[in-house]
């Protein structure tokens, strides 16, 4: 399925859910806030988190409407996270908008966040029970070990391709897993479905991040709304550049070793050069076959889902996979 006909399938369900976004921060009585959580909730989202809530439930047999008002939870998890990472980094631009913090200052942006991240869980207590909470709880705490795991690696070098997927299945796979699941339980899954359907969101959430760090290199800044090279400049070890020293010579690991160990204005300065040896051993190459490969797994593992009832929602979601490789942005 080309991007074109993906977009044109998915825009009645994602129209859904900004609707029920619209309706549901009416109650919000004060302005700033409101005004703060509108700029950050419709500044150009894709919708992927609570779209993958929406087509898990619908796969297992769900078909009332309140289902977007509990997808709608992940996406306000999604956008908490991005309001406190820009606070975090002192970013200007999001998806080449003006930033929150940067349009009304780091604690309305933080306590905004706040709102989403206590409303997100009301929703998904209230509407999927607690069943729901334990595996979102999950979730959470994984994510938060996985930035620790991240951070405890700043700088080195001889990360293994083991753990830089330890560390994305915490900070970004089990949150998608966490979407599939509890769409899974809303629509009444048999456990072989819910297991299915977690272990889809798993393989997904690994290759989103795996063309996530491939973009950081080699992204358009037009496209993506954020300069490349952050990861390198911040030091984070990624499957390209792990890959690639895995190949390099001695004096060419010695290189990069010497610059993520040292300041930062040397990351920025040799960033290029970084880029090039990532491609003279193929990183770029090995990390695309790497989330092909994951992909592969997630839209094999909707085997059991392969019915004629289930057929287009199957196909959207084998549709959202494919488009993991190709985005570009």
């Amino acid at each position: 399925m080309d991007q074109r006909t993906l977009h044109d399938r998915l825009k009645p369900e994602a129209e859904k859910i900004d609707a029920a976004m619209h309706s549901d921060i009416r109650i919000i009585g004060d302005d700033m806030l409101r005004k703060v959580l509108e700029h950050s909730l419709f500044n150009g989202g894709k919708r992927v988190r609570p779209l993958l809530c929406v087509f898990a439930a619908k796969l297992c047999g769900a078909t009332d409407h309140a289902l977007y008002k509990l997808a709608i939870a992940f996406e306000y998890l999604h956008v908490a996270t991005l309001l406190h990472d820009d606070v975090i980094d002192s970013a200007v631009k999001r998806r080449s908008q003006q930033t929150a913090n940067t349009l009304w200052g780091s604690t309305p942006a933080i306590l905004a966040g706040d709102w989403l991240h206590a409303r997100s869980m009301f929703l998904i207590g209230n509407l999927g029970g607690q069943q729901c909470l334990e595996i979102i709880y999950r979730a959470t705490i994984a994510m938060v070990e996985g930035e620790f795991l991240q951070l405890r690696n700043t700088g080195n070098s001889a990360l293994s391709a083991e753990e830089y997927f330890r560390i994305i299945a915490g900070k970004t796979a089990i949150l998608i897993a966490a979407v599939c699941e509890i769409g899974a339980v809303y629509g009444n899954a048999t456990s072989r479905q819910q297991q299915a359907l977690r272990s889809y969101g798993t393989n997904l959430g690994q290759a989103f991040q795996v063309v996530d760090d491939l973009l950081d290199y080699l992204g358009n800044p037009s496209q993506t709304g954020k300069a490349v090279g952050n990861d390198f400049i911040e030091a984070k070890m990624t499957l390209p550049l792990i890959h690639a020293l895995g190949q390099a010579a001695p004096r060419e690991r010695e290189l990069v070793r010497s610059l993520l160990t040292g300041p930062e204005s040397g990351r920025l300065e040799h960033f290029a050069t970084v880029r090039q040896l990532i491609g003279k051993y193929d990183g770029f190459g090995y990390a695309r076959q790497q989330a092909r490969l994951l992909v592969n797994s997630a839209i094999t593992g909707l085997d059991i889902f392969a019915t004629e009832a289930t057929a287009d929602i199957r196909s959207l979601l084998i549709g959202i996979a494919d488009y993991v490789l190709t985005r570009e942005k």
